[in-house]
C-alpha cells in the first residue's frame, strides 16, 4: 500500500428552510419535483449519451430520488412525534463529473435531504450545502460541480416555495 491512511476534517453547513405548505402537501410536491430514478431504464442504456438524455427526462429540475424512508412510520410507537421523510436525491450524470476525479465524492452524492415538521408543526426542508461538501476534496473540477449543485438546490427550494438561504444566492 503506497497511500497512507488519513483523517480529513471539512466544513459543512446545514441549510434548514421553512416551507409554506403543510407537511404532506410539501412531501408530495417534493416527490413531484424530484421524481424517483428509473434505474431499470438507466441499466438498459447502450451509451453514456443515451444515459445523459434519459437523465434530462427523468430529472426535469436536475435531481432524482434514489432513496426514500418514511421516518414517521419507522419511529411509530416511540415517544417521538415528528413527521419526517428522509431522501437521497441527486443525479448520477452530474456526480460522474466528480467521480472521474475522486470516487470518494460518492460519500456525499447523492445528497441526503430531510422533510420534517418542527416543534410548531411547520414544514422544514434540510440539506447540507453541496459546495462545502465537495470543496473539501481540494479539486477545482469537483468544487465547480458543487457550486452547480448549490444552484440546483436553490432552484428546488424556490420551487418548493421556500426562501433561498443567502448562502445559496449567487450560486451559478
Amino acid at each position: 500500500m503506497t497511500t497512507p491512511s488519513c483523517a480529513l476534517d471539512h466544513p459543512a453547513r446545514r441549510l434548514v428552510v421553512s416551507l409554506p405548505a403543510p407537511y404532506e402537501a410539501a412531501r408530495e410536491h417534493y416527490e413531484t419535483l424530484v421524481p424517483e430514478v428509473d434505474l431499470a431504464r438507466f441499466y438498459q442504456m447502450a451509451s453514456w449519451t443515451a444515459t445523459l438524455e434519459l437523465a434530462e427526462i427523468n430529472a426535469p429540475h436536475g435531481f432524482m430520488r434514489y432513496y426514500r424512508s418514511d421516518l414517521t412510520a419507522v419511529m411509530a410507537g416511540s415517544p417521538s412525534f415528528w413527521q419526517a421523510t428522509q431522501y437521497l436525491m441527486g443525479n448520477h450524470t452530474i456526480a460522474e463529473r466528480m467521480f472521474r476525479h475522486d470516487p470518494a465524492v460518492m460519500l456525499h452524492a447523492p445528497l441526503r435531504t430531510l422533510l420534517y415538521t418542527d416543534p410548531d408543526g411547520d414544514t422544514r426542508f434540510a440539506v447540507d450545502q453541496p459546495s462545502l461538501l465537495f470543496a473539501s476534496y481540494h479539486n477545482p473540477q469537483i468544487a465547480d460541480v458543487g457550486l452547480e449543485l448549490d444552484s440546483l438546490v436553490a432552484e428546488l427550494i424556490a420551487l418548493l416555495g421556500g426562501d433561498v438561504p443567502r448562502q445559496l444566492k449567487g450560486a451559478r
